[in-house]
């Protein structure tokens, strides 16, 4: 579990898979309303509350995007002020109100260039050639929609994915709005042209 300060009153939660697994909580159940699942919450707004300081103090907002194979991104928010909320909680209750997308895509962030060069090599040979590649922040960011990929297994791409990045904890749509397109849709392949 990776945790960020987006605000004052917003963090960015990331959990693997494995993260759910060792909480014995599978993908199918973190859409259900199970106790599990609200000590995970419970579990996730604690660890926040430690290594960040982030203190939940009524009623909060929590939005969840499944990104297929990697994982969830959770982002939860504050209340803007005191008004916004009925005050009648008890300390040990918090309500949520989720909001729950799931994503057809794969995002992966890089270190250098050199690793996105080196992943290209591999999954050219398995005959994947789509992909739009984007900087942000001096780092690369490998965006795959899942019509690139469909006739390649999915978590054969993101094993070869994880070779030489990490799933991104920020959203596709942050990088696109802030960062800059260097390869259209057709990233793997252009990458294989001028590296050779």
């Amino acid at each position: 579990m990776r945790l960020e300060r987006l605000t004052y009153d917003k963090i960015k939660i990331f959990l693997t898979y494995d993260d759910l697994n060792e909480r014995g909580i599978t993908k199918e159940e973190l859409w259900q309303d199970v106790p599990k699942v609200h000590r995970l919450f419970r579990e996730m707004i604690m660890e926040a509350d430690d290594e960040l300081g982030f203190k939940v103090d009524g009623p909060i907002a929590v939005e969840v995007f499944s990104l297929p194979a990697q994982g969830m991104v959770v982002i939860v928010t504050k209340g803007s002020n005191e008004n916004d909320f009925e005050d009648d909680y008890s300390d040990d209750y918090i309500e949520m109100q989720v909001t729950l997308d799931e994503s057809d895509e794969v995002f992966y962030e890089f270190a250098s260039l050199e690793d996105v060069i080196g992943l290209s090599k591999m999954l050219i040979n398995v005959g994947i050639y789509g992909g739009t590649l984007y900087s942000f922040l001096n780092h690369f960011y490998l965006k795959f929609d899942e019509e690139e990929f469909a006739e390649y297994e999915l978590d054969s791409l993101i094993a070869l994915l994880a070779e030489y990045g990490n799933p991104s904890t920020i959203t596709s749509y942050r990088v696109i709005e802030y960062g800059k397109t260097l390869m259209d849709s057709t990233a793997i392949e252009q990458l294989n042209k001028y590296f050779k």
